[in-house]
């Protein structure tokens, strides 16, 4: 099963899916491919892979990805092998990642695997005030940057399954692994 998480940057999706993983030992990360330079905390294969602009570039190219987008003048993308080797391990994949990609993800595999999206909400007032506070510290402008994408987040949130608002931690979790179980259980009853 292939579990998206989506909502804009600052509404909580790596700290969810860090509290899953920790949580639920079927549960598993898929990171993606990023143009973007490391920030404290980051982990090479943890958070994302990061690889040049150029490196990236080449693995379009060579037609290596799923989905791809570009943010904050960075590309985010989903490596096909590496989605594809952690499907077939049959864990629970969990994958943060924007509106476009999860639509493309969710087209492409609907096939092959059970795609579950989940969507968190933030209120705008309190997605600035997370993204003011952020350890990584995002300057002024990306700020903007990232509040300027609200509004088209949010107004994709129909192509999704579940949407939740994010405004309390423990309890967003404890929901996510409620849908993850029942999820699990309608796939080995076949519906």
């Amino acid at each position: 099963m292939f579990v998206i998480l989506s909502g804009v940057a600052g509404a909580g999706k790596d700290t969810i899916k860090k509290e899953l993983i920790k949580r639920m030992e079927n549960v598993e990360s898929l990171p993606s491919f990023t143009s973007r330079p490391m920030r404290p905390g980051d982990v090479e294969g943890g958070t994302y892979y990061f690889v040049s602009k150029e490196e990236f570039e080449e693995m379009l190219k060579n037609q290596e990805l799923y989905e791809y987008d570009v943010h904050h003048n960075h590309y985010y993308g989903s490596s096909k092998k590496l989605l594809n080797e952690k499907i077939a391990s049959g864990k629970v994949i969990v994958k943060d990642i924007d509106v476009n990609g999860t639509e493309k993800l969710k087209e492409l595999l609907k096939n092959d695997t059970r795609v579950v999206t989940i969507f968190l909400r933030v209120p705008k007032a309190e997605l600035k005030k997370r993204l003011e506070n952020r350890i990584d510290k995002p300057s002024p402008a990306e700020i903007k940057l990232r509040l300027n994408r609200f509004d088209y987040e949010e107004s994709r949130i129909n192509i999704y399954d579940y949407v939740l608002k994010n405004n309390d931690l423990e309890k967003t979790v404890q929901i996510i692994m409620a849908i993850i179980q029942n999820e699990l259980r309608l796939e080995e009853n076949g519906n």
